[in-house]
C-alpha cells in the first residue's frame, strides 16, 4: 500500500509524537525515532509497519540538524552524563538515509555514553556495519525470530527476507566490529516457541553479548492496530517469565533482563506542557500517521507535536486552525480531540 511520506517540517516540534522525533520516558534513555517507515511486514508487528500496513496514512523522516540539536537541549536538561541515545522507530532505523550521519553526531553529545539500535536487519550489510562501528555505535539489538528460513519468512511477512545473510551478519558484527550484539527474538506462542532454544544457542555460539546481555526474549502482545496471527493467545507474563528461567538454568545465560542491566536509571522527566482536559487552539502541519488523524501544534507556542485525532484529514488540511482538548499526555506524548 502505498503511502506519503512525510517530510517533517524545520520549527517543527519534535517533542510529543510516538511516530517520529524523541521521546523521552523519565530515565537517561532518550528514544529517537529518525524515520517512521518500515520494508517488512511482521505478522505480529504492533505497530503495523510496512508494506502490507491497514491503518497507517503517512510515513515521517527528520532532518538530522534539527533533531540533533533537539536531543541536545534533552540531554542539557537531564544532565550530561550517561546519556543512552536509543534508536528504536515504529519501523526500521536503517529506513533512514543518514543513519550513520546520526550516529556520528549523537556520539558527540556531550553526556552520551551509548547509542544503540533496534532492527531486523534486513538493509544491513557489511560495509554498513563498518562505518557504523567507526561513527561509534554501541549495540545492535537484532531480531531474530526464528532460524528455520521458512518460519523466518512467514513471521516477516514477505518472501525476500534472508534470516540465513542476517545470520551471517550477527557473526559479522561480532567478529569485526567493535558493536555489542544483542540477539531480541519475538516470541509468537504456538508458532516459533521451538525456534527459541535454537536462537539461544546460536547467540551463544557466536560469542553476542561482550558488555551487555546476550539475548532479549520479547513477549508478544496484542496490540489494538497491531497485527495479530490468527489463533495466537499472548502469554500471561508469568508464564513467559517462567519459562525465561527454565532457559536460564538450561543454556547459564542471563534471561530475565531489568533497566539495571543496560545502566537504564530513573532522571527528571520533560515538563508536561498540556494537561489532560485542557483545550486550546491548535494550527495543523501534516498527515497523522494513522488514518482519521492530523498533527498539530499550539498556535501561539508550539512546543509540542499533538495529535487529533476523529478528524477527516481532507476536511482539516494544514494551516486549518481548530479547537481541541487533550486526551492524552502520558510521556509527553499528547492525543487530542476536536471540541465545540
Amino acid at each position: 500500500m502505498r503511502r506519503r511520506v512525510f517530510q517533517v517540517p524545520d520549527g517543527a516540534p519534535l517533542v510529543g509524537s510516538i511516530a517520529f522525533g524523541l521521546i523521552d520516558r523519565g530515565t537517561n534513555l532518550i528514544q529517537v525515532r529518525p524515520s517512521s517507515y518500515c520494508p517488512m511486514s511482521c505478522i505480529f508487528c504492533s505497530t503495523d509497519a510496512g508494506p502490507k500496513s491497514r491503518w497507517r496514512q503517512a510515513e515521517y523522516l527528520v532532518d538530522l540538524e534539527p533533531l540533533i540539536d533537539s536531543f541536545k537541549d534533552i540531554v542539557r536538561f537531564k544532565g550530561e552524563h550517561r546519556i543512552e541515545a536509543h534508536i528504536d522507530t515504529v519501523g526500521d532505523p536503517f529506513t533512514y538515509p543518514r543513519i550513520v550521519d546520526l550516529v556520528q553526531a549523537l556520539s558527540e553529545v556531550k553526556g552520551v555514553n551509548v547509542i544503540s539500535v533496534q532492527t531486523h536487519g534486513p538493509l544491513l550489510n557489511e560495509h554498513l556495519l563498518d562505518e557504523l562501528s567507526e561513527a561509534g555505535l554501541s549495540r545492535i539489538n537484532l531480531s531474530i525470530d526464528a532460524l528455520d528460513p521458512e518460519l523466518a519468512r512467514k513471521l516477516a511477512g514477505n518472501e525476500w527476507y534472508d534470516v540465513e545473510r542476517v545470520m551471517e551478519l550477527a557473526r559479522y558484527i561480532v567478529e569485526n566490529t567493535r558493536i555489542d550484539l544483542l540477539i531480541a527474538p519475538v516470541w509468537v506462542p504456538t508458532i516459533n516457541d521451538s525456534e527459541m532454544p535454537k536462537i539461544i544457542r546460536f547467540a551463544i555460539e557466536i560469542g553476542a553479548g561482550k558488555r551487555w546481555p546476550p539475548l532479549g526474549i520479547q513477549k508478544y502482545e496484542a496490540h489494538r492496530r497491531g497485527r495479530r496471527p490468527p489463533k495466537v493467545r499472548a502469554m500471561r507474563w508469568r508464564e513467559f517469565y517462567a519459562q525465561l528461567r527454565r532457559w536460564e538454568r538450561e543454556f547459564g545465560v542471563k534471561q530475565i533482563l531489568r533497566r539495571s542491566d543496560f545502566g537504564i536509571h530513573k532522571r527528571p522527566a520533560l515538563p508536561i506542557e498540556h494537561q489532560v482536559g485542557e483545550k486550546l487552539w491548535v494550527r495543523v502541519i501534516g498527515p497523522g500517521w494513522l488514518k482519521g488523524e492530523v498533527i498539530a501544534v499550539e498556535r501561539r507556542r508550539p512546543r509540542r507535536i499533538i495529535t487529533v485525532v476523529g478528524v477527516n484529514p481532507e476536511e482539516v488540511p494544514p494551516e486549518t486552525i481548530m479547537r481541541v482538548e487533550i486526551i492524552r499526555n502520558k510521556h509527553n506524548i499528547y492525543l487530542a480531540r476536536p471540541t465545540p
